[in-house]
């Protein structure tokens, strides 16, 4: 869609806005956690929905990567100086439905501004995730990915390769024959080991992380992921990276990953479905899509893959010529065609059944072929109670916990064995110092 049409669009917001004043423009901050190209679209979006009425002005803020921005927000609240609309990203879900004081949950605000909210309209795999035990939609499901893998389809031709691997047997020989070839370096490499390598993992062989529903049934979950399939794979990553087919991309965001992509040195680059925009302005080669591979032997595999990306939040402690800009501003966010550009142009998954219909009648799917991977991953099969996502309080800091021991075993210091139960033994502590927090 054009810039010329989003316009078009937006201007109708002006006559559904609850006006305020013919003087005054009610001003919301927005924090967020996102930079580079998603950043400048983002902004991009949101002077749009500013600039088609006069009744509000959304001020978005870049705060620093998700950890950073959920930190500063949780400091600004204590002092009385918090946003009116904060981005989490999926692992903060959990804190934030602890923190009742704090948030203002999107189904209650929505009612109360006199706006539709429509939880039957979003994407099952999406909603599902930012719900309570009733259903209740808690935050508004703006940025969700999935990961995907991403080729070099240049190196792949030149290794007489076609065709995106499925299974992890597969991947393993596709590397080999891209080095020999010398098509490339590496085979592959990751970013974000404990989403990629762990929790996706996990999910796509429909293998529990958790107990209670991996944390949807209450907090007094149980991490066991200590299982023989976690532990195989983790000692079959270091075993490839000891080949040289697989190559490290670092802990936690795994920065290193996506420029060894980007400079042909692996082939193959795991990386969330968002990382598409990132990837097109940074490579100089065609990009095929392909799905997250799985183990042939592996009894229910492929499952399904588990989102991750952010949602946005309402803050308390404002005003309700505040809340009704905030409101305004979901309603706009939700809209098929601001959605479906959103879609298009980020590769972010497509929150609505409406969205996702618009961008396939514009044709962009049979334009840019494998651009629907992340939806079609999504929804492989329906999810189990292993695959619909997780919910586990402290998981920020569970995360970093999985990354460090992803590198032990990466580095030789520990086995895949010993390195998964380590994860549980010190990610089961966090969970029981949530629990007391939270009773």
């Amino acid at each position: 869609m054009s810039v010329r049409s989003l316009k078009g669009l937006a201007a109708g917001i002006a006559a559904a806005s609850l006006s305020l004043s013919a003087h005054a423009t009610v001003e919301v901050q927005w924090w967020h956690a996102m930079g580079g190209e998603l950043g400048e679209i983002l902004e991009g979006m949101t002077e749009e929905f500013n600039a088609a009425q006069d009744d509000y002005r959304v001020r978005p803020s870049y705060r620093g990567n998700y950890t950073e921005t959920m930190t500063g927000a949780i400091a600004a609240f204590r002092a009385g100086q918090q946003p009116h609309i904060l981005q989490v990203f999926e692992v903060g879900t959990g804190t934030m439905m602890a923190a009742e004081g704090a948030i203002y949950p999107i189904h209650e605000l929505m009612a109360e501004q006199g706006r539709a909210l429509d939880r039957d309209a979003f994407l099952p795999a999406v909603v599902g995730y930012y719900t309570d035990t009733d259903g209740n939609l808690l935050s508004f499901p703006f940025n969700s990915s999935t990961p995907i893998l991403y080729i070099n389809q240049d190196a792949f031709a030149a290794a007489g390769l076609n065709g995106a691997p499925e299974t992890w047997e597969a991947v393993v020989e596709a590397s080999r024959r891209l080095r020999e070839s010398g098509a490339a370096n590496c085979g592959f490499t990751t970013s974000w080991p404990s989403w990629v390598m762990l929790e996706n993992f996990s999910a796509m062989h429909d293998s529990p992380l958790g107990t209670l529903e991996n944390g949807f049934a209450g907090i007094e979950t149980e991490l066991v992921f200590d299982n023989d399939l976690v532990a195989r794979h983790w000692d079959n990553l270091k075993a490839w990276q000891d080949e040289g087919v697989f190559r490290w991309g670092g802990p936690g965001p795994g920065d290193d990953a996506a420029p060894m992509f980007y400079a042909g040195e692996c082939a193959m680059f795991f990386g969330s479905s968002a990382a598409r925009a990132g990837v097109l302005a940074n490579t100089d080669f065609p990009v095929d899509y392909g799905m997250l591979p799985y183990y042939a032997d592996a009894e229910g595999a492929p499952q399904n893959s588990i989102i991750g990306g952010a949602t946005l939040w309402a803050m308390q402690g404002h005003s309700d010529d505040e809340y009704a800009a905030v409101a305004a501003f979901f309603d706009y966010l939700s809209r098929p065609e601001v959605q479906a550009e959103w879609h298009q142009r980020t590769g972010y998954l497509p929150i609505t059944q409406a969205a996702w219909e618009l961008s396939e009648e514009q044709g962009f799917y049979a334009e840019h072929p494998g651009t629907d991977i992340s939806i079609r991953q999504m929804t492989l099969n329906p999810p189990t109670e292993h695959s619909k996502g997780l919910r586990f309080g402290n998981f920020v800091q569970i995360r970093d916990i999985i990354s460090e021991e992803l590198e032990a075993v990466m580095s030789g210091r520990k086995s895949g064995e010993q390195a998964s139960a380590d994860a549980v033994r010190r990610g089961n502590a966090l969970l029981r110092d949530f629990e007391a927090a939270n009773r």
